[in-house]
């Protein structure tokens, strides 16, 4: 089997972390690392830098993910068949590589609902061992929820079912395993859930599906020798796996023939570990129009645009008649302290994607200069607020992930403002399951605007405090928990993530049902 084990995984992050970091020759701002000869040193500090820039073959035309096929069941609700399967696939030339996927070999359709809709699954696990799917950013039942407490025996089934109440937004599902989310992820197994509302619809936004309305997946990976994803653990890095080539929707290499002046992009970072500066080789300025949560306000420009795993960014970008540009991805602008960053990818450079626009392009649409509504808890007095702090590989608050002990519980119907802090050097991130957050402040200052829609992910740089604010609705469970985490999966898998349940009126905190461990694995 070629994924190292969880305890190998942990193993080798607790003698990174126990490594002495000392940055020697630090005066042109290229230092080295004190961990044995300085001619090793060197080497590796220098071999550590990863840049693609003009130097990949665009030679594939970039697949667009079906929309995923749905029937009318007997209650009325719309239904999807989604099977969990293992597969192979020709990336490159020689051996296929062993792959795993839903409905298909690698990666999964695009499911697209409408607020409003009553939705229902029939999730089928054909694999070997035991997975879930998680339903990233949707606001649902616990029960619903794909954690690690539903996860799908091999050979099993499960029927989630819910009524889609949420702004039209740019979601994603993939499996949620306890301690094997990552390597599940690597496989293969991830998708986009777009939403859809009658609000987005009368827009004059790009919206023609795979024409100007595309979907990037945006994953890292290594292939060994025979073609084979190599998951092993970046050397030194305490982020986990950083891959050496970029696949967009499972394309390696892949170009886009553009035939509108405007494109919308719906931009999500699938991997495991690593943080893309997302911008454009001519630096050509584009337009964010949507976070995790849906539709911002009105439009922000810029030419970066910094998403860690996880998050997921709509930008409109726009072409003349013949021109060619790249997608690329720049050093990280913020998300690390000292040393540390060299070997956790920040000063990697990466050529994503490129689009080739026709000679004629049509111009029908445009950005509306209101679209979505603004986050509005600002002025809400909160019923708690919590403190979380994000340190190691493995623990918030002091503590690892424990599936039976339930953290805390929230009210329904209350706000609380979570502040939380990454305490080191490298790249953490909080996801919130159910919730979409505002961003209310980081160290007291008004968040970036890439941070001031609705959000469900967020990238931590280092010892700076982020203050969340969330409203909990709807649904109540004091037995079954949602998470929340680092979306770095290595960390994840090895114990950064909590629980809480949402409590009714009277409700107290119960106790969390019993996971087979013949399926955990945890």
């Amino acid at each position: 089997m070629y994924a190292p084990s969880l305890r190998t995984n942990i193993a080798l992050m607790k003698r990174r972390k126990a490594l002495k970091w000392t940055l020697i020759g630090v005066g042109s701002g290229v230092g080295a690392l004190a961990l044995g000869s300085a001619g090793a040193i060197g080497y590796f500090w220098t071999t550590s830098k990863l840049d693609t820039a003009g130097k990949v073959d665009f030679t594939n035309p970039l697949a667009v993910p079906p929309l995923a096929e749905s029937t009318q069941d007997p209650s009325g609700a719309r239904r999807f068949d989604l099977e969990i399967q293992s597969g192979a696939v020709a990336f490159k030339d020689g051996r296929e590589t062993e792959t795993w996927g839903v409905n298909g070999a690698f990666l999964g359709p695009t499911l697209r609902a409408k607020r409003g809709e009553e939705v229902a699954f029939a999730v089928r696990n054909s694999l070997d061992e035991g997975t879930s799917i998680h339903w990233h950013g949707m606001h649902l039942p616990a029960v619903m929820d794909g954690g690690p407490h539903q996860e799908v025996a091999p050979g099993g089934d499960w029927a989630p079912q819910w009524m889609i109440n949420q702004p039209a937004a740019t979601l994603w599902y993939h499996p949620h395993p306890h301690g094997r989310t990552g390597n599940h992820v690597y496989r293969g197994l991830a998708g986009m859930f777009i939403v859809d509302d009658d609000e987005s619809d009368g827009l004059n936004l790009p919206k023609t599906y795979g024409v100007d309305d595309v979907p990037m997946i945006v994953q890292d990976r290594k292939l060994d020798g025979d073609n084979q994803f190599d998951d092993n653990g970046s050397f030194m890095s305490m982020q986990g796996l950083l891959g050496d080539q970029v696949f967009v929707n499972g394309t390696l290499g892949p170009y886009l023939d553009v035939s509108t002046r405007l494109v919308r992009l719906r931009l999500l970072n699938g991997s495991v570990s690593r943080l893309y500066n997302f911008g454009f080789d001519d630096d050509r300025p584009f337009s964010l129009i949507a976070t995790d949560g849906g539709l911002l306000p009105s439009a922000s420009e810029t030419d970066r645009l910094q998403l860690s795993p996880g998050e997921r960014a709509e930008i409109v970008v726009g072409f003349e008649p013949g021109e060619t540009a790249v997608l690329r991805s720049y050093p990280a602008d913020e998300g690390y302290s000292g040393p540390l960053g060299r070997v956790n990818g920040a000063d990697d450079t990466l050529d994503i994607c490129e689009f080739r626009a026709a000679e004629s392009l049509t111009d029908t649409t445009a950005i509306p200069e209101t679209m979505g509504a603004a986050p509005d808890l600002a002025d809400t007095e909160p019923a708690e607020e919590r403190s979380f702090s994000l340190s190691g590989f493995n623990q918030i608050n002091g503590e690892s992930m424990d599936l039976q002990r339930i953290d805390f519980g929230v009210r329904e119907g209350s706000v609380e403002v979570w502040e939380v802090a990454n305490a080191d050097g490298f790249l953490h991130n909080f996801h919130v399951h159910d919730v979409q957050f505002q961003v209310l402040d980081v160290d007291g200052e008004e968040p970036p605007a890439r941070l001031r829609g609705w959000k469900d992910t967020v990238q931590l740089v280092p010892q700076r405090k982020y203050r969340l604010a969330m409203r909990f609705t709807d649904y109540t469970d004091p037995n079954l928990p949602y998470m929340y985490h680092c979306h770095i999966l290595a960390h994840e898998d090895a114990g950064m993530m909590g629980q809480f349940v949402v409590l009714g009126e009277g409700e107290s905190i119960g106790q969390v049902p019993a996971v087979d461990s013949a399926h955990s694995h945890g």
